[in-house]
């Protein structure tokens, strides 16, 4: 990793000004989500009413490929064999409001190039835009709005979603349905998706799953792995969510190239994990969150470290906060700046357990006299206000105000009132490494 400096106002400027995607736009490679300008194959069975395409749909001998003239298809479809539905521009499918708009229950069914919406408003079934269950079913240049849930895959293994648009509704986050569900749905993949004002997208239960290349804004939880061992979060923006990513009870995920930006409020939180263990946490910029990474007993094991490489910390009130003392966490090389607090831990707690080396922090204040790019001397976090707080809840209130900053430099001054070191740095980085944005 090359060594250059990186001035603070290029990373304010791309937490503010780095732009975020159009509602019709993914980050990867520019790709339009929702349906595009396209001509129908010659192959297909071309329709024009919904009666006409449940009927061709209905048939165990119904032709492979359906294509939909633009218009409006009113009503809830069912499929129940292999067939590709493929609109033309224009084509919208448009459920009664009393259940699921359409359903899948077959293998190797493709869903392409429509708008889908007007789903029911029942929570205890799910009602959605799109339900599949089967094995390769593949979604892919759909726009989902009106709907509770917007895309559903359950028991689904190797299923695709690709270039989907879901806008949720405007209801509360906690009435709203999830934007994506994967559930039990094992080497799937959810491709250059754009998620705004849903409630969570979550990957619950399935192995192997990649997200990668995806826009999810304005909801509560940007992506929620759950039991999702083995599985990739790659080059996606989680921006003014609650949470950008949360990681429950997995292992083995690599998380890589991504922007988790401005999950505010007393909750708000970059990333976060739970009781996980051997996960890659690479290349992210993690930037202008209340907390930017949380550590609740993840790794559990010192053999299975959670391991933080080559992250930009920027703009955070917290950079991280662990909930208890960890052990066998591993940050190296990563550029900690700008941040209300490096590191907050509960409890009464501290980071001495993990492996903290050869990071960049920018409030360090020590010297590199051998020219080796490592500082001569540690840097170490002492808060005494951390610890006041933990004796004194009520001091709560005043976290990240300019009294608790006060009483920490203080501290700095006047050793006697030193509390105890919280993180130490052996060997940290005298110059900011180059690490690009994602």
């Amino acid at each position: 990793m090359r060594l250059a400096r990186q001035s603070p106002a290029g990373v304010v400027a791309f937490a503010l000004l780095g732009g975020t995607a159009t509602a019709r736009q993914a980050p990867a490679g520019g790709t339009d989500v929702g349906p595009r300008r396209v001509a129908l194959p010659a192959e297909a069975t071309v329709v024009s009413t919904f009666d006409d395409l449940a009927r061709l749909v209905g048939d165990p001998k119904g032709p492979a490929v359906i294509g939909l003239r633009a218009g409006t298809y009113r009503g809830d479809l069912l499929v129940r064999r292999p067939v590709t539905i493929l609109g033309e521009a224009g084509a919208t499918l448009e459920g009664t409001g009393a259940s699921t708009v359409v359903t899948i229950d077959a293998d190797d069914v493709s869903l392409e190039n429509v708008t889908i919406r007007h789903s029911g408003r029942r929570g205890t079934t799910e009602d959605a835009g799109v339900k599949a269950k089967g094995a390769r079913a593949r979604v892919a240049g759909v726009r989902v709005e009106d709907t509770l849930f917007g895309v559903i895959f359950e028991a689904c293994r190797s299923c695709t979603l690709e270039r989907v648009g879901v806008e949720g509704t405007a209801d509360d986050a906690e009435l709203r349905g999830d934007g994506i569900k994967l559930w039990e749905s094992h080497d799937s993949v959810v491709r250059g998706c754009v998620v705004d004002h849903a409630r969570d997208v979550v990957v619950w239960y399935t192995r192997r799953a990649l997200v990668e290349g995806n826009v999810i804004r304005h909801s509560r939880y940007g992506t929620h792995f759950m039991y999702a061992h083995d599985s990739i979060a790659r080059k996606n923006r989680l921006e003014g969510n609650v949470v950008g990513i949360f990681v429950m009870y997995s292992l083995r995920l690599t998380i890589e190239d991504n922007v988790l930006a401005g999950a505010r409020g007393a909750a708000g939180m970059g990333l976060g994990f739970k009781e996980s263990d051997a996960v890659r946490v690479r290349h992210n910029w993690i930037v202008a969150n209340t907390t930017g990474t949380y550590l609740d007993n993840s790794p559990r094991t010192r053999e299975q470290p959670v391991v933080f490489e080559g992250n930009v910390f920027a703009l955070n009130d917290a950079a991280l906060r662990l909930h208890s003392g960890e052990q066998g966490a591993v940050f190296h090389g990563n550029d900690v700046r700008d941040n209300g607090a490096t590191i907050e831990v509960d409890g009464g707690g501290d980071a001495l357990g993990c492996d903290v080396r050869g990071n960049h922090f920018a409030e360090y204040e020590g010297y590199d006299l051998d020219g080796d790019g490592a500082g001569d001397v540690p840097f170490r976090v002492t808060a005494l206000s951390s610890e006041l707080a933990d004796q004194h809840p009520s001091l709560k209130f005043f976290h990240g105000t300019m009294a608790m900053h006060l009483v920490d430099a203080i501290a700095v001054a006047v050793p006697v009132l030193e509390s105890h070191t919280l993180l130490e740095d052996r060997a940290p980085l005298f110059r900011a490494p180059e690490i690009l944005p994602p």
